[in-house]
């Protein structure tokens, strides 16, 4: 079983279920799904940064700079979440899964702490999502799609007390690691919707800079999918809400 995390933010649940929904749906392996709660890590005791508001965008206490998700920092906790065992998946919400994930399997080598899509993003828009700001770092979204060594002996340097002290740029340039600990995924399973220049078929569509799910993003590559996909998604669970009703229409 594959353990897969996704990233929850409640501003955007939608984009959440409608990311579990096209990966699981499209899995050939069986998956256990969790939603990386912010809540939940707290009561747990996990998670303890704090920041500030300045506006509408949250203001991390340890090193000042502005994050747009309540899982900026928590995707982090992987490796810890697993006990330091096994392999486990880190995806943010804002996917949109085109493929089997049973796919990613031949990737898992252990010589590797992790495996991600490496890319060199330095972005040209200042604002994104409902307004948030559009920060550029070092290894820009590599780890907004994560396959997580977690028995690796250099990921236990990534304790609770390293997620919650560390600056976010040594957290996204996974500065635990040696370079060659760093494996690389194609860019097909993390390809970011209108930068990435366009590709046949991706596997995941990551729309990075803000979805159909917000109204100013309606025209984005591969909206109608999504859109499509929601609508699947919510007929389906109507119909398992509602089972009389769906025999009754047929």
């Amino acid at each position: 079983m594959l353990p897969i995390f996704i990233g929850y933010d409640a501003r955007e649940k939608i984009a959440f279920d409608v990311c579990c929904y096209s990966l699981a749906r499209r899995a050939t392996i069986p998956t256990r799904i969790k939603a990386l709660d912010i809540d939940e890590l707290r009561s747990m005791g996990s998670y303890r940064r704090t920041h500030v508001m300045d506006g509408q965008v949250k203001i991390d206490r340890i090193d000042g700079k502005p994050f747009s998700t309540d899982f900026a920092f928590t995707r982090f906790l992987v490796p810890y979440l697993q006990n330091y065992r096994g392999w486990a998946l880190f995806s943010d919400c804002d996917f949109l899964f085109r493929a089997d994930v049973a796919e990613l399997q031949p990737l898992m080598d252990d010589q590797y702490a992790v495996r991600v899509v490496k890319h060199n993003h330095v972005p040209t828009n200042s604002v994104k999502m409902d307004g948030q700001r559009q920060e550029g770092y070092p290894r820009k979204n590599w780890s907004s799609f994560v396959l997580w060594n977690c028995g690796h002996p250099s990921n236990r340097d990534l304790t609770p007390i390293e997620v919650n002290t560390r600056p976010g740029r040594w957290l996204h340039g996974f500065s635990w690691l040696k370079d060659h600990e760093i494996g690389e995924i194609p860019i097909e399973w993390n390809w970011l919707a209108g930068v990435n220049p366009p590709i046949e078929n991706p596997k995941a569509v990551h729309h990075s800079n803000g979805g159909p799910w917000f109204p100013d993003y309606q025209d984005v590559p591969y909206g109608k999918e999504w859109r499509d996909e929601c609508k699947t998604m919510e007929a389906e669970h109507e119909a398992q809400a509602n089972p009389r009703s769906a025999n009754s229409s047929r």
